[in-house]
């Protein structure tokens, strides 16, 4: 048995050979490189904590594969995922290597440009504050409004820099020139220019108009 697998032992290697060269041979040829900027995900970032800011959005890949996966290739198709799950509150540097990009098949990464990235993170709070009912409008001549707003207070919840730069929430602007009696509204919060969550996102506010006493 020994002597069938030896014999002619330099031409079967040899074949073997040929085979590996032609293999890569074949599969390189046709072969492109791409550069593309593919955006960051920051995953499992611990529950208390949120992102203030990062030093980079995006990265730079440079991706090979054959030409005819290339050709349709975009940043959508491509997953750069940063691991949070160690972030502590105030800034880290997490590295970003190729074993962080997931790839459709057959294609590879050869270079990540930055290799890192620095992000600041910071405790995410809640508060409760007051709900502002925004009312524009006169009444009819000879009565008065009476504004009543359920809820009263909302709690929000956000970054701790964000959260103490709110004292009230205000809702949509509400027109009741030309109403009469009571009526009762739905109105949305307006958190416009606010890196904050409230609880909910409408109100209900009721007015009633009255006459006014002699």
């Amino acid at each position: 048995m020994k002597n069938r697998i030896f014999n002619n032992f330099g031409i079967k290697v040899s074949a073997v050979l040929i085979s590996v060269f032609l293999w890569f041979f074949v599969t390189s040829r046709g072969q492109t490189e791409l550069s593309l900027d593919a955006p960051l995900e920051f995953k499992d970032i611990p529950l208390a904590l949120g992102i203030v800011n990062s030093s980079a959005k995006a990265v730079t890949l440079t991706v090979r594969g054959q030409d005819r996966f290339m050709k349709n290739l975009n940043a959508s198709d491509i997953r750069v995922i940063v691991d949070m799950s160690r972030a502590k509150q105030g800034e880290g540097i997490f590295p970003i290597d190729k074993g962080n990009v997931k790839l459709p098949f057959a294609m590879s990464v050869t270079n990540v440009s930055p290799s890192s990235v620095k992000v600041k993170l910071e405790e995410i709070l809640s508060k409760t504050v007051p709900v502002l009912p925004q009312v524009i409008g006169a009444s009819e001549k000879g009565t008065q409004t009476s504004i009543a707003v359920e809820p009263k207070s909302v709690v929000i919840k956000g970054l701790r820099s964000d959260i103490r730069k709110v004292d009230a929430l205000r809702t949509e602007v509400l027109n009741i020139s030309g109403m009469n009696g009571t009526i009762t509204e739905e109105l949305e919060l307006d958190t416009s220019g606010m890196n904050i969550t409230p609880e909910v996102s409408k109100v209900k506010v009721t007015i009633t108009f009255m006459e006014k006493k002699k």
